[in-house]
């Protein structure tokens, strides 16, 4: 893969930006339930950068590697709570917006049962500042770091 630009040296004002984003995030959201979501939606949108950076963070952080694994069939994986399935059942819809017509009551009421209002807004700011990095990385073709 060759990188088509970087985005730090071309766009610095740019990426402290987002990078503001992700501070706010690492600030307000649970590690572990931060993890999962900057995981599933790396997955879903193919940023091998965002997939290998957030899995060796969350392990490096103590999250069990059968979980990082998982997080791909999240749905029949034994290994996710109420809690963060309705995490990732969210970050699935939100993700895939265009493919699915919105966030469907289901999901938002599910999510909204084992969240309060902050905690919502906090999780949706994830999923939302993932999918920037995501769609910044995939199309400048950023590799992730050689080890």
């Amino acid at each position: 893969m060759t990188q088509r630009l970087s985005f730090p040296a071309t766009a610095p004002a740019g990426y402290r930006a987002v990078y503001g984003l992700s501070e706010y995030v690492k600030a307000n959201v649970e590690h572990r339930l931060m993890w999962l979501i900057e995981l599933r939606a790396s997955i879903i949108n193919g940023c091998t950068f965002c997939v290998d950076m957030h899995s060796r963070d969350a392990l490096a952080d103590g999250e069990d590697a059968r979980r990082l694994f998982a997080v791909g069939a999240w749905e029949d994986a034994p290994f996710f709570d109420d809690r963060e399935r309705a995490a990732l059942a969210l970050t699935d819809a939100v993700t895939r917006l265009a493919d699915n017509g919105g966030v469907s009551d289901e999901v938002w009421d599910t999510a909204a049962k084992h969240f309060s209002e902050k905690e919502l807004a906090d999780i949706l700011v994830t999923i939302a500042a993932i999918n920037v990095w995501n769609r910044i990385n995939v199309p400048t073709k950023t590799p992730p770091p050689a080890a």
